[in-house]
């Protein structure tokens, strides 16, 4: 369309064209029933069918089986922060957690806010949160390890997932949920903002393991606990209609027009190799990750200084390219290439910033 831009801004981020057409085109009669999704009831067939439609795409896209349950839980990631500690970590055992950056730090000051007793069984602080790191010793007998799969400032991700052996993996997936094939059965819990890689803001994915539901103690009230939801379909309250009903139009088109997710992670890998190259070619532009560790979702760069940095986001909203400032607690630049976003954009970005680079390098 004629006046949209390049969007690379990390969350609200991009939505696939086709499924912001789609809501147009129903916005005001949603499926013939002379209202807006936004309007018609919860407990109606209409959204009943939305609900479950999006629960069984999700199910085939990431071979999820009978043993696992969708949740669709409002408070975003932050709240699970909480949750999961309250509704999983059993008093007198404590919990693993990697610490990979900001996200993965707030977690653990949740758990500990909470009262629970964690265990930081690695971090990569010690180089401001550049890798991911390997070899981590795990505690056997911990109730869960918790990981934050792709790290959204820092521009790290896991290559490979530890190996916790039988204690559940609990992992927040909000920035790279549905960018590539995984093995579900690794983990007790996945959650995931969905304002990021799969919707808008206002929902949050919870994908828990049945058994670990067992866990969930009667003493919470209600609405922290996620046993209500998960005997009642997400739909204990008013439930986010108007998120829940986008993510369903986005898990469509990664289904349907991409082909799932082995064909969306080869489209992800390429958009970031195109955009990496140009820092393993230039040194004008620094990535902030090691290689090894570096993010397909999240591209964090520097240049030479904060006043060519700010030039470089200024001119590149002139031509098109938007959301490229890094985030306020780091400052740099940072490119969000999630699934939506295009090859063509992609490469729009990387021929600006070599001619950037040519009048100013």
């Amino acid at each position: 369309m004629k006046n949209r831009i390049h969007n690379f801004n990390a969350g609200p981020a991009a939505l696939p064209l086709p499924v912001l057409e789609e809501i147009q085109a129903e916005l005001l009669d949603f499926k013939g029933s002379g209202m807006s999704i936004m309007e018609v009831s919860h407990r109606s067939k209409w959204f009943d069918d939305v609900i479950n439609e999006t629960v069984e795409r999700i199910n085939r896209l990431m071979g999820l089986g009978d043993d696992f349950q969708v949740l669709f839980l409002q408070g975003g990631a932050s709240t699970q922060f909480a949750l999961v500690p309250m509704n999983l970590l059993p008093e007198g055992q404590s919990a693993d957690y990697v610490n990979t950056g900001t996200w993965s730090t707030k977690a653990i000051k949740e758990a500990q806010a909470m009262g629970k007793t964690v265990n930081v069984a690695a971090s990569s602080e010690d180089r401001n949160f550049c890798y991911i790191p390997k070899d981590i010793p795990l505690d056997p007998n911990a109730a869960y390890v918790h990981i934050t799969s792709n790290n959204t400032i820092k521009g790290t991700a896991y290559t490979d997932f530890p190996d916790a052996g039988n204690v559940p993996l609990i992992a927040d997936m909000s920035s790279d949920i549905m960018s590539r094939p995984m093995d579900a059965s690794k983990f007790g819990l996945i959650y995931a903002g969905a304002q990021k890689n799969l919707g808008p803001a206002g929902v949050c994915v919870v994908i828990i393991r049945k058994d670990m539901l067992e866990r969930v103690p009667e003493s919470l009230p209600s609405m922290f606990k996620y046993t209500t939801f998960a005997g009642k379909n997400s739909m204990y309250n008013t439930p986010p209609c108007f998120a829940i009903y986008t993510v369903g139009l986005v898990v469509k088109w990664i289904e349907e027009t991409i082909g799932g997710l082995e064909k969306m992670e080869a489209r992800n890998r390429k958009k970031a190799d195109t955009l990496y190259s140009i820092f393993d070619s230039s040194d004008f532009y620094s990535g902030t990750a090691d290689k090894d560790s570096r993010s397909m979702m999240n591209v964090t760069f520097r240049l030479p200084s904060e006043d060519l940095e700010k030039a470089f986001v200024a001119q590149a909203l002139e031509n098109g390219l938007g959301g490229l400032k890094g985030h306020r607690s780091v400052g740099g630049c940072r490119a969000s290439i999630y699934n939506p976003t295009s090859q063509e954009g992609v490469e729009a970005l990387v021929d600006f910033m070599k001619e950037f680079e040519k009048k100013n390098g």
